[in-house]
C-alpha cells in the first residue's frame, strides 16, 4: 500500500469560542511549527459564524492543508469548501465530545493530535449529506437536539461532557416520543421512536453508538431508538456507553446510499451538534469526498521501520551499533 504524504505547509484556523480553543491557540501554533509544520497563516476566530469564511478563503488561496481546531460543529461547518478540492483536512479536537476525532482514532490531547498531524497519513473518507448540507460524523433528532438547542454555553464550556449529562437529565424529564417514517426507496417503515441518529462515523456525544459503519463505508446509517418508553432511551445510552452485550437491543438500523426521513410532529435535526435542519429530509452519502489526516497504524509503522532496517534489526538495536548516527 502506498502511503500518501501529508503536506508540510498548512493554515491553522481555531474556533476561539470553543471550549478549549482560545486557551490553546498560541500553544497549537508553537507546537505545530516545532513539529515541522510550516504555518502559512494562523487565525483565532472569535465569532463562530465567520469560521466557514476563513476556511473558504484559505482553500481559495491554495492552502495545501487546513488545520481546524474546535468541536464537532466547527469541523462539520467547514468541510463543504473542501469537497472537490486538493486540500487536506486536519483536526485539532478542542471541543466537548470530539466525536469526529474519536471516529478517526485521533488522540484527544493537543500534543497527541499535533503528533498525528506531523507524522500521520491521508485517509480518503465519506461525508454525510442531509439534503444539500455536508456533515462529517453524525446527526440526530429527538432528545439530542433538544439538549444542544437549550444547553447553557457556560455549562458546556466549564463542565464539558459532565455539563451535557446534567442538562440531558433535565431535558429528559419533559421529552416526548414521536412517530418516525423512513423510506429506503423500496419500502416505507413506520414506528415510534425516542431518538434517531444519522451516522457517517461511529461516535455521537463522545460515545460509540454504532460499530457497524465507518467514515469510508460508502453508505449512511440511520439508527432509531424504537418504542414509546423513554426508559429505553436511557437504557440504550447506558448499554452503549458501557459496551454491554445488550447494547443493540433497543435500536433498529437502516442502511443505504440515500434514505428519506420524516417525523410526526416535525423535528429539528442537530448536525454534529448544531441545529441546521428540520424533518422531512433526504439523508445520503457523499462517497470518498475529502482527504483527512489520521495517525499511522501500527502495522504501517512497522513496515516503515522495516524499510529503514531491512535486516530485521529494530531502531534500538541499530542505535547500539557503533556505525555512525542513528536514523
Amino acid at each position: 500500500m502506498i502511503i500518501k504524504s501529508v503536506p508540510r505547509e498548512a493554515v491553522l484556523i481555531v474556533n476561539a469560542h470553543s471550549r478549549r480553543g482560545e486557551a490553546l491557540f498560541e500553544q497549537a501554533k508553537e507546537k505545530l511549527q516545532a513539529a515541522g509544520v510550516t504555518l502559512l497563516a494562523a487565525h483565532a476566530v472569535h465569532d463562530p459564524e465567520k469560521l466557514t469564511d476563513v476556511v473558504r478563503q484559505a482553500v481559495r488561496d491554495g492552502a495545501p492543508m487546513v488545520i481546524v481546531g474546535g468541536g464537532d460543529g466547527s469541523l462539520s461547518g467547514t468541510v463543504d469548501d473542501l469537497v472537490g478540492k486538493d486540500c487536506v483536512f486536519a483536526v485539532l479536537p478542542l471541543g466537548t465530545a470530539n466525536s469526529f476525532a474519536r471516529t478517526l482514532g485521533l488522540p484527544l490531547d493537543l500534543d497527541g493530535a499535533i503528533k498525528a498531524i506531523a507524522t500521520g497519513q491521508r485517509r480518503r473518507i465519506d461525508l454525510g449529506l442531509i439534503d444539500n448540507d455536508y456533515f462529517v460524523n453524525a446527526a440526530a433528532l429527538g432528545l439530542s437536539p433538544m439538549i444542544g438547542e437549550s444547553v447553557p454555553h457556560s455549562l458546556k464550556k466549564y463542565l464539558g461532557r459532565l455539563g451535557y449529562l446534567i442538562w440531558a437529565v433535565w431535558c429528559f424529564l419533559s421529552f416526548r416520543p414521536f412517530r418516525l417514517i423512513i423510506d429506503d426507496g423500496t419500502q416505507e417503515y413506520r414506528m415510534w421512536a425516542t431518538e434517531v441518529r444519522i451516522f457517517n462515523g461511529r461516535f455521537h456525544g463522545g460515545v460509540e453508538l454504532t460499530e457497524n459503519t465507518d467514515v469510508d463505508s460508502g453508505d449512511i446509517v440511520i439508527q432509531a431508538v424504537t418504542g414509546r418508553n423513554r426508559a429505553r432511551l436511557a437504557l440504550d445510552w447506558y448499554a452503549k456507553f458501557f459496551k454491554l452485550r445488550s447494547r443493540d437491543a433497543h435500536t433498529q438500523d437502516f442502511r443505504g446510499k440515500s434514505l428519506k426521513l420524516d417525523t410526526r410532529p416535525h423535528h429539528h435535526i442537530s448536525i454534529d451538534g448544531e441545529l441546521l435542519a428540520r424533518t422531512p429530509v433526504t439523508v445520503s452519502i457523499a462517497a470518498r469526498a475529502i482527504d483527512v489526516v489520521v495517525p499511522l497504524r501500527n502495522a504501517q509503522l512497522n513496515r516503515l521501520s522495516q524499510s529503514f532496517f531491512p535486516s530485521g534489526r529494530n531502531e534500538a538495536d541499530a542505535g547500539s551499533q557503533k556505525c555512525g548516527p542513528g536514523i
